[in-house]
């Protein structure tokens, strides 16, 4: 079966990999560290997809850089005790290449961190190319990142689809002319990522699969 399109950009937390409690769980570490807080789960949720110092900062005016090194030395001192797989998705990274797909990872993380993610789950072999915060500088939901990644494969953009589980990354794929399915196993909540108009919403990996190699319109 020929996939949908011939290029398949994924975000990677909560898409490729079941990251979200690492994020959340650093996310209260800096702050109760730092800042003596705790933010609601739901608002820290909503700031995963976007780079994480201008995220603090944006919250936490003059504590951004401080917060965002006490995040990061927590997250990767429990970052492979944390990660977890996402059931089928190595699977279906090679059932696309096998049906002669190419495949990226999108993500607003620095490259090194997300290399460490891949290698954790397992499929950093999976990866034709990686576009992480340092590629671009504008980030979803601008285009940009998405558009580099598919430039350094030679494709243009409505070639390509973007998998993501938040609204930033449906958004960005709009911005640049591709595809999007958004998917529910992540942090995006399933109202907001309606609302953004996805070209399908999965539940699992079984319906993503669906979404990628059944027929337009499908």
């Amino acid at each position: 079966m020929t996939p949908r399109w011939p290029v398949v950009l994924f975000d990677f937390d909560g898409t490729l990999a079941d990251t979200i409690p690492l994020i959340v769980a650093s996310y209260h570490h800096a702050l109760g560290s730092v800042l003596g807080e705790r933010a609601a789960d739901d608002e820290v949720r909503s700031w995963i997809g976007r780079p994480l110092q201008p995220v603090l900062e944006e919250r936490y005016p003059g504590r951004g850089t401080e917060l965002t090194d006490v995040y990061r030395e927590w997250n990767l001192a429990n970052h492979d005790e944390l990660i977890r797989t996402v059931q089928g998705i190595p699977a279906l990274l090679d059932e696309l290449h096998a049906a002669g797909a190419r495949t990226g990872v999108v993500s607003s993380k620095k490259s090194e961190t997300v290399r460490l993610g891949l290698r954790a789950v397992g499929i950093a072999d999976r990866i034709d190319v990686l576009a992480g915060q340092e590629e671009t500088d504008l980030h979803k939901p601008h285009p940009a990142p998405l558009l580099y990644a598919a430039a350094q494969l030679g494709a243009a953009p409505h070639d390509c689809v973007y998998v993501g589980d938040a609204t930033v990354d449906v958004e960005a794929a709009h911005a640049a002319g591709m595809g999007s399915v958004a998917v529910s196993w992540g942090a995006g909540l399933e109202p907001a990522l309606a609302a953004t108009h996805p070209d399908a919403f999965v539940e699992d990996v079984a319906g993503l699969r669906a979404a990628l190699f059944g027929p337009p319109g499908a």
